[in-house]
């Protein structure tokens, strides 16, 4: 009988493929997989609130590879140009271009052969509002986020919120033709969540955005002052929200749902401004009640444009 040489067989094979997963992971890093999840699916929620069903297969992929291309190479983008800044933060030391796994012309071109994929792939498959809708989020998240705004302003991630709204406009445009208003009160939403979710996060991240000198609200502005501006946010999120009720099949169903997360979204928020602002238990809680909230809530919304 023969024997399996030593080596051979599925040992090896299951080294070869660990050892390439092992080169490829820092290129998935580079693309931030965690984010491009959330915009994807957001996106795939909208493209499901549009057409009231399940939104058929052609385009869903056309949209939601167009995306991830395009966002996929933002974050390269971003990454690339935020290098010096992220070698400064606990949160980043890891990133590929910090440690090295990466190299920083590479991210680039990839960030720009990623995009320009992209947008072409979208224009040829679903039309131009969807590659218009996503040039601009990738031009406003390379470019006007990460190169002008972050580290100019403490209004950096309210302006900067613009590019992770975007996704709602590219489903719906790309089952429909074109963003309805419907698809512009979804991404207002999203613009409305985000400052409450990244100040949150800085709260409790001080020392990290600190020594990186970047200009968040709470090292500008102060806790108490960042912690007012999260609830006022809340509050608008909680009646924006509201605001899609007439467009479901179930109005009263989704409206109930949409109230009680935005009010346990909001209560966070309020128990976040009523915490001492040494204490950043509340703040991380608030994090996490952010990262909970937005697919919750886009779940509830295509599910009551549905059923």
């Amino acid at each position: 009988m023969n024997s399996v040489p030593e080596g051979y067989g599925v040992p090896a094979y299951a080294g070869q493929i660990r050892r390439l997963l092992q080169r490829v992971q820092p290129y998935v890093q580079l693309v931030k997989p965690r984010i491009l999840a959330m915009l994807i699916f957001t996106e795939y929620c909208a493209m499901v609130a549009a057409v009231k069903g399940v939104p058929s297969l052609r385009p869903t992929f056309s949209a939601v590879l167009g995306l991830a291309l395009t966002a996929g190479g933002a974050a390269a983008i971003n990454m690339w140009y935020e290098r010096d800044i992220d070698a400064h933060m606990e949160r980043t030391a890891h990133r590929p271009l910090v440690t090295g796994a990466v190299a920083p012309r590479t991210a680039l071109w990839l960030g720009l052969g990623l995009g320009a994929l992209g947008v072409a792939w979208l224009t040829a498959t679903v039309g131009i509002w969807p590659a218009a809708l996503a040039l601009a989020g990738y031009f406003y998240y390379a470019v006007v986020y990460t190169m002008w705004l972050k580290r100019r302003t403490p209004a950096n991630i309210v302006i900067g919120g613009g590019a992770g709204a975007i996704p709602p406009l590219i489903g719906w445009a790309a089952v429909t033709g074109r963003p309805a208003w419907a698809a512009w009160l979804m991404s207002f939403i999203i613009f409305l969540w985000t400052p409450p979710h990244f100040w949150s996060l800085a709260l409790y991240r001080a020392t990290d955005y600190a020594r990186a000198k970047v200009p968040m609200m709470p090292q500008v502005r102060g806790a108490a002052a960042t912690k007012r501006r999260m609830v006022v946010y809340a509050t608008l999120l909680l009646g924006a929200s509201a605001a899609l009720t007439g467009t479901m099949r179930h109005p009263l169903m989704y409206l109930a749902g949409a109230a009680l997360l935005g009010l346990w979204f909001w209560l966070g928020n309020w128990r976040l401004l009523r915490a001492s602002d040494a204490d950043t238990t509340w703040a991380r809680r608030t994090f996490v009640a952010s990262l909970l909230y937005l697919p919750a809530y886009f779940a509830w919304m295509a599910l009551c444009a549905v059923v």
